[in-house]
Formats: C-alpha cells, sequence, structure tokens
C-alpha cells in the first residue's frame, strides 16, 4: 500500500491548478454567533462539477501517462466522484465508465452524462457496486480511479486543506464529513506538515456511522448498506483512508439526520449557498457538540452542492 506523501500533494496541485478553482471561503456572523465560534466554509460546491472530488480526480486523469490514457478511466460512485471524472476525463479527451446505485440523485446522474460519462447502475450496496464494476472494468480495461482508497485521489484531495490554510491565516480545527474518507485523508495528509497543531475532526451520519465505530474499535467496521438523508456518505473505510484516520483524526462527531436537515436549512437561509445534506453534516455536529468548537477557529469544508431541487429533503411527499 502506497501512502501519499505531503510532497505528493504539493505535485497536485500544480498539476491540477488549470483545471480546478481555487473556491471561496465564505463566513456569517449569524452562524458564528449561533455556534459561539469563528467558522470559515470553505465553498467547494462552487467548483465546476459542484463537488471537492474534481480536485483527487483531476489529479488521476492527467497523471496519466499518454498510452494508459488511452482506454480511460472507470470508477463506482454514488454521484460526485463520478461526475468529477467524467468531468476531469472530459477536460483530457478520455472515455469514463462509472458506476452507479439507481438510487443516486438524479441531479448527480445528468451531471455524469453531461460531461460524457458513461453510467451502469447498480443496487445501493456496497457489495452490488463493487460486483458491477469489476464487469465494467473487465469489458472497457479502463484504469480504475476509486473514489477515495487511491493515493493519486487523496493528495488531491488534500490540495483543498493547503488552500484553506492559506486562505484563513490559521485554525485551530477543520472539520469535515467523512463517508469512505477521501477529504479527511487528504486533510490529514496536508495538515498534519503544513499545520500539526491543527486538529482534523470527521462529521459522520448518525444512521451510516460506521467510520465513528471504526474509530472507537480500532479495526475497520463496515456496512453494507447503510440509509441516510447524506447520499455522500455511504460508503465504508478501506486501507488507505483507514490508515489517516487511526493516525491522525482527533475525534469523530455524528449527527442525526433531521440535524442535518436543519443544518443544511441553516446554511441556504444564513451562508446563501447551496449545499447537498452530506455537506451539512459537519454544522450539524459543530451545533450539537457546542462546547468542543466554542471559542475556536473552525474550518468547515463545504463539499459539494449537487442536489435535486425537485426532492429537497425537507419537501414532503
Amino acid at each position: 500500500m502506497y501512502i501519499p506523501t505531503y510532497e505528493d500533494m504539493l505535485a497536485a496541485h500544480e498539476r491540477i491548478k488549470p483545471y480546478i478553482r481555487r473556491t471561496q471561503i465564505r463566513t456569517s456572523d449569524y452562524l458564528n454567533e449561533l455556534t459561539g465560534a469563528e467558522l470559515f466554509f470553505k465553498c467547494e460546491n462552487f467548483q465546476e462539477p459542484g463537488a471537492f472530488k474534481v480536485r483527487g480526480a483531476t489529479n488521476a486523469v492527467f497523471g496519466l501517462d499518454d498510452e494508459r490514457a488511452k482506454k480511460g478511466v472507470a470508477t463506482h460512485s454514488s454521484g460526485n466522484h463520478a461526475s468529477c471524472l467524467s468531468y476531469a476525463a472530459m477536460l483530457r479527451g478520455i472515455p469514463c465508465n462509472v458506476v452507479m446505485p439507481h438510487s443516486a440523485p438524479q441531479a448527480k446522474k445528468d451531471t455524469v452524462r453531461r460531461y460524457g460519462g458513461k453510467i451502469t447502475e447498480c443496487e445501493p450496496s456496497t457489495s452490488s457496486r463493487e460486483a458491477t464494476f469489476a464487469k465494467v472494468q473487465a469489458e472497457t480495461g479502463g484504469d480504475f480511479v476509486h473514489p477515495y482508497n487511491d493515493p493519486r485521489v487523496i493528495a488531491g484531495q488534500g490540495t483543498c486543506a493547503k488552500e484553506m490554510i492559506e486562505q484563513t491565516d490559521g485554525l485551530d480545527m477543520v472539520v469535515a464529513p467523512i463517508g469512505g474518507g477521501g477529504m479527511i485523508s487528504g486533510t490529514c495528509l496536508t495538515l498534519s506538515t503544513l499545520a500539526p497543531e491543527t486538529k482534523v475532526i470527521a462529521a459522520e451520519p448518525e444512521q451510516a456511522d460506521d467510520a465513528y465505530r471504526s474509530f472507537k474499535a480500532g479495526h475497520i467496521i463496515a456496512d453494507d448498506a447503510p440509509k441516510t438523508v447524506a447520499d455522500g456518505l455511504l460508503v465504508p473505510l478501506k486501507d488507505l483512508t483507514w490508515h489517516f484516520v487511526k493516525t491522525h483524526v482527533s475525534d469523530i462527531l455524528t449527527a442525526s439526520d433531521p440535524e442535518i436537515v436543519d443544518a443544511m436549512k441553516l446554511t441556504w437561509k444564513h451562508l446563501r449557498v447551496v449545499m447537498e445534506p452530506s455537506s451539512a453534516v459537519p454544522l450539524a455536529t459543530i451545533l450539537k457538540n457546542p462546547n468542543v468548537f466554542k471559542g475556536k477557529r473552525v474550518g468547515v469544508i463545504i463539499t459539494g452542492g449537487n442536489v435535486d431541487l425537485d426532492r429537497l429533503p425537507w419537501m414532503k411527499g
């Protein structure tokens, strides 16, 4: 297992600079007052494909040599990684095949197709996703870019924390959502060298809390098909991301689905940005644990903004 280094992250940042946005930091006096903390929101929902995963995907795609790139890339994803890999492949002019659960939000499927990705649907479980993907990859021969358990992807995701530290002049803590652990791993990779005094806290839905249980148990515990409003956080940790979680994460905090939806509403109203449920989990955990964050300078990574506007979680029916 190759563990990416700080130098890999720096190289990734140079490689992807022409293709990504240096997303802005947003603040809210109201949310600061509500939480008792000074919150700095890194708006990765403002990336062209609407999610932070464009960083890791672009690093992987543009790191391929020309011979390997000819066969394109392939992956499995509930949505944002599929969209971002399709986008990066489109920029390089190579094919992209993705396996997605049939329950994935239509907005995310539409984005994949808009960027030229070819979708094969599967059941909404990790086992079905991986079995279907094995068939697709055997047929296409594309380079497998794992959504998170890939050194190239983790190095790319780590560029977000680098920018955040540069834009905020130092933070006491950074909070990001955790599903498979790609963003958290990249954040740990960067901050452990660039700002080792900054704590990394992961935020997870109560209804898909396998990372929390893994953290407490000291080994990976994987759920096959959890159900939560935070559809981007349904996948389990893998060996590479578990390395960063167990080594560098200070704590994992959880929030219920109603708390996540309430936090999502708050940010739409007071931060005035569109974020998906998975991106609201950090604020939900901050609101739930005020004593942890009170008086601190806290970076919050808004990981994505791809939502189905016809099926918002607070709509009835």
